[in-house]
C-alpha cells in the first residue's frame, strides 16, 4: 500500500515539474508560474474528481441488486472473499469485451464492465475478470491509474499552452523549434509515466484476481477470449481518449499511429502463461 502511495506523490510530483518546465520554455518565469499553479489546481482535481470524469466519459451507469442482480451480487460475493468494502457496480453500453476499477481508495471505488462482456464470458469467465479489478482495489492501484489518466490528457493541452504568450519568453521572441519540440515531448512523457505504471501493475492483479476467485484458469480463459474478441470490436471513447486504456482489463485500442504509445498492457500470452503456472 505504502509503496502505491509513494507512486502517487511521485507521479503528482512529477506533473507539477512537467507542467513548470513546459510553462517556463514556452512562457519564461510568468509562464512557469502559471502553469505550476494549473498543475496544483489539476492534482488537486485529479485525486478528488478523477473516477467521476472518466465513468462519465463513458457514460457508464450505475446499476444495484435490482437492475442488474447477476453482476452485483458476482462483484459482492468477490469483494467479500477479498475482504474489502462493496464498490459501486458500473454497466457501460459498448460491444467491446472490457472492464476497469477506478476511484481513490477502496471505501471509494467503483468497478465497471461493458456490456459486451458480460454477453461473451460465461459466469466463471467473468467472475475473474471481476476478481481481477477487485485485485486492483484491494491494492490500491486504483488511484494512480485514475489519476494518471486524468491527468495524461490534460498534459496534452500544453501543446496550446503557447497562445497565452504568443509564443514570448520574457519579452524576447521565443524558439519555435523549441516551443514545438516541448510541446511534442509533453503529451509523450506522460505516456511514458502510464506505460511505467501499467504493465507490471496487470500481472500483479492477474495474481490477485486468480487468488479471489480461487480459479486461476478462469481468468486465463476469459483473457484469452477477450484477446480474440476485442481486437475486432472498436471502442469508440477510448479511441478518442487513449489515455483512459490503461485502466482497463485488456487494450481497447486499435494500435495504429499515435495511440500505438498508449499500449500499456503485457502480452496477453504471458498474461495467460503465468495464470496456468499458478494453477
Amino acid at each position: 500500500m505504502f509503496g502505491n502511495w509513494l507512486k502517487t506523490a511521485i507521479l503528482m510530483a512529477g506533473i507539477l515539474a512537467l507542467f513548470a518546465a513546459v510553462g517556463g520554455a514556452i512562457g519564461g518565469a510568468q509562464g512557469m508560474l502559471i502553469a505550476f499553479l494549473l498543475g496544483a489546481g489539476m492534482n488537486f482535481f485529479a485525486y478528488w474528481f478523477s473516477d467521476k470524469m472518466v465513468l462519465r466519459m463513458y457514460n457508464a451507469q450505475e446499476v444495484d441488486e435490482a437492475s442488474s442482480p447477476y453482476l452485483y451480487n458476482m462483484v459482492k460475493e468477490l469483494a467479500q472473499r477479498a475482504q474489502i468494502p462493496m464498490p459501486r457496480v458500473y454497466l457501460i453500453d459498448e460491444a467491446q469485451p472490457n472492464a476497469f476499477a477506478t476511484g481513490r481508495n477502496p471505501d471509494h471505488a467503483a468497478v465497471a464492465a461493458t456490456t459486451g462482456i458480460l454477453r461473451m464470458l460465461s459466469a466463471r469467465e467473468l467472475r475473474g475478470v471481476m476478481a481481477h479489478e477487485l485485485s486492483h482495489v484491494k491494492h490500491r492501484d486504483i488511484l494512480i491509474s485514475t489519476i494518471s489518466a486524468t491527468i495524461a490528457g490534460a498534459i496534452s493541452s500544453l501543446a496550446q499552452f503557447g497562445m497565452l504568450f504568443g509564443g514570448s519568453r520574457d519579452g524576447e521572441r521565443a524558439n519555435p523549434i523549441v516551443s514545438i519540440v516541448v510541446m511534442i515531448l509533453a503529451p509523450i512523457a506522460a505516456m511514458l509515466i502510464q506505460m511505467a505504471i501499467s504493465r507490471a501493475r496487470e500481472f500483479e492483479a492477474d495474481r490477485g484476481g486468480a487468488e479471489i476467485s480461487g480459479d486461476p484458469h478462469a481468468l486465463a480463459d476469459a483473457l484469452a477470449k477477450i484477446d480474440a474478441y476485442a481486437r475486432g470490436i472498436p471502442m469508440h471513447t477510448a479511441e478518442a481518449h487513449p489515455e483512459t486504456a490503461q485502466m482497463m482489463i485488456m487494450n481497447p485500442l486499435s494500435g495504429g499511429g499515435i495511440r500505438g504509445l498508449f499500449s500499456t498492457h503485457p502480452a496477453t500470452e504471458e498474461r495467460i502463461g503465468r495464470l496456468r503456472a499458478m494453477a
